[in-house]
């Protein structure tokens, strides 16, 4: 089970709910995540499609590319500023 939490308000005005917990069968990226999980986190999935979104693993930094485990929490919080483009300046 991977717990997903939401900050932001255009984020959380994307999904149901500011948490989610997914259940996942192996290891994956958080984007396979996502799109694993449309029904729930679609709207997440737009916002990380644009680059606006900030990835913490286990209060870790990380980006879309990272990889998650059972027992992992991901916070995506919705981050954008246009001379940064987007919150790719976060994740290296």
């Amino acid at each position: 089970m991977v717990t997903i939490m939401m900050f932001g308000h255009a984020l959380r005005e994307c999904v149901e709910e500011p948490e989610v917990e997914v259940k996942i069968a192996a290891p994956m990226t958080v984007k396979a995540v996502l799109e694993a999980n449309q029904d729930k986190l679609g709207g997440a999935l737009s916002l990380a499609n644009k680059s606006e979104i900030l990835v913490t693993i286990n209060k870790k930094v990380g980006t879309l590319d990272s990889i998650v485990k059972d027992g992992d929490t991901v916070k995506l919080t919705h981050q954008f500023n246009p001379s940064y483009d987007g919150a790719r300046w976060h994740n290296p």
